[in-house]
């Protein structure tokens, strides 16, 4: 495979992961602006997809829908839902030829919705969740879509290649956010509300009601979103399916590639399954999430180098 080809199907599924993630966090964090939490902020939705741009958060002065429609439709804004999907559409245009036609046109219905004129005027006049949750069923509809329909070859590889490292540093984003707030407010530790909405954010509160019996507590949720194997956007979970898919695209032609890759891939894993989660705070804890985040973004990195040639 032509590494464009490659790069264009793992670059494809990133976008599409990511915008499902930020319509996920959208989603919550409207919810939660409407439970009158006290002290309520759209900081960490800024923290983790606008860069950390507290000055647009001034500039949205908290409004919940004004935040919204930055996030989803604003095509000045790099990060936001149009963008993203512009993104992904375009990488699923340059290798249109090796997809499914009912994947492309599904994507192009997901495009199209999101640039619909009216949508902005709809987060105004309706219920934003409502509005959400049409555009969080076009990313479900494309999923289903590439699970049955893509042919079990190296594109689809690098696609799962893509989505799991998207959805591993997007859960590793919402921890550190979570976890970091602590240190500015203790009292958050014994909040049920606060660790409800972050597992509500991943899709992760009914596993955790199903998995725990002793109510919602920080320490289970940390090991929930890092080492719960049966919860499907949990760390480990993701580099596991990175593992996985990589080991599918083995072969003679770039067989050092492939070992340095999986090196550090494997080195990954060691690290998250014997890291004993329940010895680290504060500090320690920040400590450990950066490091994962930056080896996930190390192995983003030599993929780039070794399978797509620097594109």
């Amino acid at each position: 495979m032509l590494s464009r080809v490659a790069a264009s199907f793992y670059w494809l599924s990133r976008y599409v992961e990511r915008s499902d993630g930020i319509l996920r966090m959208l989603k919550i964090n409207y919810a939660s602006s409407q439970d009158a939490i006290h002290g309520f902020t759209w900081d960490p939705v800024i923290g983790i997809f606008a860069g950390g741009d507290y000055e647009l958060a001034g500039k949205l002065q908290n409004d919940s829908r004004a935040v919204i429609k930055y996030m989803v439709s604003d095509k000045e804004n790099q990060n936001s839902i149009i963008s993203i999907v512009t993104m992904a559409r375009e990488n699923a245009r340059s290798v249109q030829e090796h997809i499914s036609t009912d994947l492309w046109q599904c994507l192009n219905e997901y495009y199209h919705t999101v640039k619909d004129i009216n949508l902005g005027v709809r987060f105004k006049k309706e219920d934003p969740i409502s509005v959400l949750d049409v555009l969080i069923k076009q990313v479900m509809l494309y999923y289903g879509t590439a699970e049955v329909t893509m042919e079990r070859g190296p594109g689809r590889s690098f696609m799962n290649i893509g989505k799991y490292l998207e959805r591993a540093i997007q859960s590793i984003d919402v921890l550190m956010i979570k976890f970091n707030s602590i240190s500015d407010n203790p009292d958050l530790i014994t909040d049920t509300t606060y660790w409800k909405h972050l597992l509500l954010s991943l899709g992760g509160y009914e596993i955790y009601l199903k998995t725990y019996r002793d109510g919602l507590e920080a320490q289970n949720v940390l090991e929930q979103v890092i080492l719960n194997n049966d919860f499907p956007r949990s760390v480990i979970y993701s580099v596991d399916h990175i593992q996985r898919y990589f080991n599918r695209l083995q072969n003679d032609s770039s067989l050092s590639a492939y070992q340095e890759v999986s090196f550090y891939i494997g080195k990954l894993q060691s690290r998250i399954k014997y890291t004993p989660l329940k010895t680290l705070q504060g500090a320690a804890l920040h400590e450990f999430l950066t490091g994962i985040k930056d080896e996930l973004y190390q192995i983003g990195n030599l993929l780039n180098e070794r399978y797509f040639a620097n594109s």
